[in-house]
């Protein structure tokens, strides 16, 4: 037996690895098995699959039990799939009214986080999204967005936020006129699993969350998903 690194034929037994003989190298140190069995990585086709269950309602765990593969491998599909996503998309068409509401969801011990959506009213899809608390802070970057559309309404809840950049005159408080925004943030929830109302799925961070909506929101819009990069197992 010799290094596959530097081919010396100095080597000793260091335990075992994963049920295996494990050996170092005395001259340089590498670690290595006898006969290592080389596992081939999931197919695009296999990945594509998985991605596709997340954003139909099913959750990691979920997935893991109908095809077998572990949960923490399509955990890390989703994060190298939303890193390649973008936040929003620009609107085929400038919104002469714009929609803006609140989803309540939770991340972690049960903390409140809400995502902010904003809409087209006359259009499908959501243009915009933040994820945070209810502040002010929070809806700042929202609002650096929708504000370059000049819509001449915007459509709220009445939230005492909106107000600080609204400008006097420019907002209907109405959820009767908030359909679509209230659909699609039920779409979110009805494709999501840690976005349903009475749930076992829920986010352990923000980035998570965020991974996932970026990945829900391109699949709403495109009807398909992207391959995530080949060299995650």
């Amino acid at each position: 037996m010799e290094c596959p690194d530097c081919k010396s034929t100095h080597i000793r037994k260091n335990g075992h690895r994963r049920g295996k003989q494990n050996h170092i190298c005395v001259n340089c140190g590498r670690q290595f098995v006898s006969n290592p069995q080389i596992q081939p990585g999931y197919s695009d086709d296999t990945r594509i699959i998985c991605l596709r269950m997340y954003v139909n309602g099913m959750g990691f765990r979920g997935i893991e039990r109908v095809t077998g593969i572990h949960h923490t491998t399509i955990i890390r599909w989703v994060v190298a799939v939303g890193q390649q996503l973008p936040d929003a998309y620009d609107p085929e068409d400038i919104p002469s009214v714009g929609e803006l509401d609140e989803l309540q969801t939770f991340v972690g011990s049960k903390k409140t986080i809400w995502v902010w959506t904003a809409v087209n009213h006359f259009q499908a899809g959501i243009l915009a999204w933040v994820v945070g608390d209810h502040s002010a802070e929070t809806f700042e970057p929202l609002w650096q967005i929708v504000r370059l559309w000049h819509c001449f309404f915007y459509v709220t809840d009445g939230l005492k936020v909106y107000p600080l950049y609204i400008p006097d005159g420019d907002q209907i408080v109405n959820k009767t006129y908030m359909t679509r925004v209230e659909g699609e943030n039920t779409r979110l929830r009805h494709y999501l699993a840690r976005l349903h109302r009475k749930t076992l799925c829920y986010s352990k961070s923000i980035e998570m969350l965020k991974h996932s909506i970026r990945l829900l929101i391109h699949y709403l819009k495109f009807w398909d998903v992207p391959v995530p990069f080949r060299f995650i197992p």
